[in-house]
C-alpha cells in the first residue's frame, strides 16, 4: 500500500467540508426555530462537537474500527490513536495516511448525534442532552459503525452503505421518533410555535449543508482517483435537486403557496436519502431514487407531525430517517458494479438477494436507533430529568439555560431575564410554604 498525494489532498478537503456541515446545521436549525432558542442550538452543536471529538480520539475510533473476533465491537488497541500511522495507510483506506482516515471518520462521529438537536429543540435540558449524545455515541453509533464499516457482522452478511444511510440516517431518524415520544410535545404545540424566526438563516445553513455534503458523500470514496468520487458528486446533486422540487411542489399543491422551508427541507432529504447509494448508482437511477425520496419523506412529515402529532421539532425522523431508509433499500435495486467495481449489484443487475440483505441492515439500524434511544431517554429522565420546566420553556432556552441571547436587543434581554428571575423566585416561595 502506497500513499497517493492526490487522494490525500482530496481527503483533506473532504474532511473540512464535512466539518463545515456542523455549524451549517446550526444555522439551518436555528433559523427554523423561534428566536428565543436560537443560541441554545449553537451551544448544543459546538459543545457537542468538542465532546464527541475528544471521545473519538480517546476510544471511539478504536471501538468502531478496531479489529474484533466477534464482529460486535472493536478492541481497545487504538485508544488515544496509539499505533495509528501518520506516514502509512490503514487497510480501510490504502492510499491516505491512517490519521487522515481517523479525521474523516471523526467528522461523521460528530455530526451524527448532533442531527438529533433538530428533534429535541426548545425543550431538552442541556445537561441531559450532553449525557444523552455521549451515551448514544458509545452504545448505538460506535457499534453500528463497526457492524457495517468496521468489518463486523452486518458487513460479513453483505450489507453495504456507502456514506451513512444505514449507520447515520436510519439510526438517527428512528432515534428522533423515540426521543420525541419520550420528551413529549412542546408547550402550545401547533402551527403558532412552528414559525421560523429567520428563513434567510435557514437557507444559508441548508446551502452550506448542500456544499458540505459533496465532501460527505464523495469523500467516502476515500480517493480522488478513479470515477467513483466524480460520479458520487453528480448523483448527490441530482437526487437533492429532484427531492427539493418535489417537496416544493407538494407544499404548493397542499397549501396553495410554494414554501421556501419545504423546498430546503426537500433538498436535505434528497441529500440524506441518496447518501447510502451515492457510490453505487448511476445519475439516471439517482433521478428515480430522488423522486421516491421526495414523495415518501414528505409523506413521512404528514404522517408523523400532522396525523400522529409527534413533536419531532424539525422533522428529523422524515428528512433523515425515512429518506435514509429509502436510499438504503434502493441499493438493493439499482446498485451496479459498473459504477463501482468494489460495490455490489442490485436487483436490476441480476442480484435480487441484495434487497433483503439491505432490508436486514435497515431493520437492525432502525431497531437499535429507536429501542436504544427510548431506553437511554427513559434512564436519563428518571435519573436527572430530561425536560426543562414550563417556565424555562416559555422564556426560552437561550436566557434560561445559557443567560445569553442570539440577538443583541438589550432591553428585551433584560426583560426576559427579569421574567425568568421572578418566576424562579415565585416557585421558590411556593416551595418554602409547602415545606412549612
Amino acid at each position: 500500500m502506497v500513499l497517493d498525494s492526490g487522494d490525500t489532498a482530496w481527503m483533506l478537503v473532504a474532511g473540512s467540508l464535512v466539518l463545515l456541515m456542523i455549524p451549517a446545521l446550526g444555522l439551518f436549525e436555528s433559523g427554523l426555530l423561534r428566536k428565543k432558542n436560537a443560541a441554545s442550538i449553537f451551544m448544543q452543536i459546538f459543545f457537542g462537537l468538542a465532546l464527541l471529538s475528544v471521545m473519538w480520539f480517546v476510544f471511539g475510533f478504536s471501538l468502531s474500527f478496531g479489529p474484533s473476533d466477534t464482529g460486535l465491537v472493536g478492541n481497545m488497541d487504538w485508544v488515544f490513536l496509539k499505533g495509528i500511522p501518520s506516514d502509512a495507510p490503514l487497510d480501510y483506506a490504502p492510499t491516505i495516511p491512517g490519521v487522515l482516515f481517523v479525521k474523516f471518520q471523526l467528522m461523521f462521529a460528530c455530526i451524527t448525534p448532533l442531527l438529533l438537536t433538530g428533534t429535541i429543540a426548545e425543550r431538552m435540558k442541556f445537561s441531559s442532552f450532553i449525557i444523552f449524545i455521549a451515551a448514544w455515541s458509545m452504545l448505538i453509533y460506535y457499534p453500528l459503525v463497526h457492524w457495517v464499516w468496521g468489518g463486523g457482522w452486518l458487513s460479513q452478511l453483505g450489507v453495504v452503505d456507502f456514506a451513512g444511510g444505514i449507520v447515520i440516517h436510519t439510526s438517527v431518524g428512528m432515534a428522533a421518533l423515540a426521543a420525541a415520544l419520550v420528551l413529549g410535545k412542546r408547550r402550545n404545540y401547533g402551527p403558532a410555535i412552528m414559525i421560523p424566526h429567520s428563513i434567510p438563516l435557514a437557507v444559508l445553513g441548508s446551502s452550506l449543508l448542500w456544499l458540505g455534503w459533496f465532501g460527505f458523500n464523495a469523500g467516502s470514496a476515500l480517493a480522488a482517483s478513479g470515477g467513483v468520487a466524480g460520479n458520487t458528486v453528480i448523483v448527490t446533486h441530482m437526487a437533492s435537486s429532484v427531492s427539493a422540487l418535489i417537496w416544493g411542489g407538494l407544499s404548493w399543491v397542499r397549501t396553495g403557496k410554494p414554501s421556501v422551508v419545504a423546498t430546503i427541507n426537500g433538498a436535505i432529504a434528497g441529500l440524506a436519502g441518496i447518501t447510502p447509494a451515492s457510490g453505487f448508482v448511476s445519475a439516471e437511477h439517482a433521478f428515480v431514487i430522488g423522486i421516491a425520496i421526495g414523495v415518501i419523506s414528505y409523506s413521512g412529515v404528514v404522517l408523523f407531525k400532522e396525523k400522529l402529532r409527534i413533536d419531532d421539532a424539525l422533522d428529523v425522523s422524515s428528512v433523515h430517517g425515512v429518506a435514509g431508509i429509502v436510499g438504503s433499500l434502493a441499493i438493493g435495486i439499482f446498485a451496479s458494479t459498473m459504477i463501482n467495481p468494489g460495490g455490489v449489484d442490485g436487483l436490476l443487475f441480476g442480484n435480487p438477494d441484495q434487497l433483503w440483505i439491505q432490508a436486514v441492515g435497515v431493520g437492525v439500524a432502525a431497531a437499535i436507533g429507536f429501542g436504544g434511544t427510548w431506553i437511554l431517554m427513559q434512564i436519563i429522565k428518571h435519573l436527572i430529568g430530561i425536560r426543562v420546566s414550563p417556565e424555562v420553556e416559555d422564556v426560552g432556552l437561550d436566557i434560561s439555560e445559557h443567560a445569553e441571547s442570539a440577538y443583541s436587543d438589550e432591553e428585551e434581554f433584560m426583560l426576559d431575564m427579569d421574567t425568568y428571575t421572578d418566576e424562579l423566585q415565585e416557585k421558590d416561595e411556593i416551595f418554602r410554604k409547602k415545606k412549612k
